[in-house]
């Protein structure tokens, strides 16, 4: 990468939290125990995988899971908001989460075929582009570059922890809008909607929340958009609405009831997967459109969601 992309992101995520980013990409991202807000990182623990694979294959279950994995739905939330102006209502958001977009060489077909005949306003992506913590990032942004093309409007997303800030500028260039720490001002009209992001809380710890709610109008609803949950204390904190996030997978490998065998993020269990509220915020933690560590599910099929958004009370301009 140039000169001018690394001064660019210096500049926008701030010296000290760039070189953080970049040191621990160099030398921490492939290790099992560590830094981050969870000790262990399983996606990791590469032992681990091989012996659920071997599990599942002696059982008979892993084609069944790899078919699961590709079973992508379609799945409505309808989120209220206080003070919605009227020209928002019932505007829809398109949400992708936890891609992995190289574990899979289907998955991107699928994906296209769900969301080919979606009607919605704009389109968010919750982070996790790629498979590992580590390594090469072609093919996922290979077969990023050819998902783009059935994502209609304008599309934003945030970095997760399995994604190098050197994607970044790749990404952009595909025409996807990444909120480093940012927001934008929708508009509709003269009403406006504040959507906000900000970097991965879980491994790099490089969110900046106060510099992404820096010029919050607490009279203009906020949408945060995070790769991980553990980010709804300061969300709440800061005065968002609205928090959509991803990175628990749900548990992905789960008991019937969608019961998950294991939660790798550091928030309450029930915010690991689907609606939850917060002190009045609402939030919705995506179960992943993707897989990691190995490409298979059980009782926690892929996910693409739309959000409705609808007024809780009238907007001050309504009144």
């Amino acid at each position: 990468m140039s000169d001018s992309p690394h001064k660019q992101l210096q500049e926008r995520l701030g010296r000290a939290l760039y070189a953080q980013r970049v040191n621990l990409q160099a030398h921490y991202v492939a290790r099992m125990f560590g830094h981050g807000l969870t000790y262990f990182h399983i996606e990791n623990m590469m032992w681990i995988h091989w012996l659920i694979r071997l599990a599942l294959k002696m059982t008979g279950l892993y084609g069944r899971g790899q078919r699961n994995a590709l079973d992508v739905r379609v799945r409505p939330n309808r989120i209220a908001v206080e003070g919605l102006p009227p020209e928002f209502e019932g505007c829809t958001i398109l949400q992708l989460s936890d891609l992995h977009l190289d574990i899979n060489p289907g998955l991107v077909d699928a994906v296209a075929r769900v969301v080919g005949p979606l009607k919605y306003d704009l389109c968010v992506m919750t982070g996790d582009f790629r498979a590992k913590t580590y390594g090469v990032t072609e093919s996922a942004l290979a077969n990023l570059a050819r998902l783009r093309p059935f994502l209609r409007g304008d599309v934003y997303g945030v970095m997760g922890n399995h994604d190098f800030i050197e994607m970044l500028p790749v990404m952009e260039a595909m025409g996807i809008r990444f909120l480093m720490n940012e927001h934008v001002m929708l508009q509709r009209g003269s009403a406006r909607l504040c959507l906000a992001g900000v970097d991965d809380i879980h491994f790099y710890e490089t969110d900046n929340i106060q510099n992404a709610a820096a010029h919050l109008d607490h009279a203009v609803p906020a949408i945060l958009l995070s790769h991980s949950p553990e980010i709804y204390r300061k969300a709440a904190a800061c005065g968002f609405d609205v928090v959509l996030c991803g990175h628990t997978h749900g548990g992905q490998i789960c008991l019937p009831g969608g019961i998950p065998l294991l939660m790798n993020a550091r928030a309450p269990l029930r915010m690991s997967r689907g609606a939850w509220e917060y002190q009045g915020m609402k939030g919705y933690t995506s179960v992943g459109t993707g897989c990691s560590g190995l490409d298979v599910r059980f009782n926690c099929p892929p996910e693409v969601i739309l959000h409705q958004l609808v007024c809780s009370t009238p907007s001050p301009s309504a009144v």
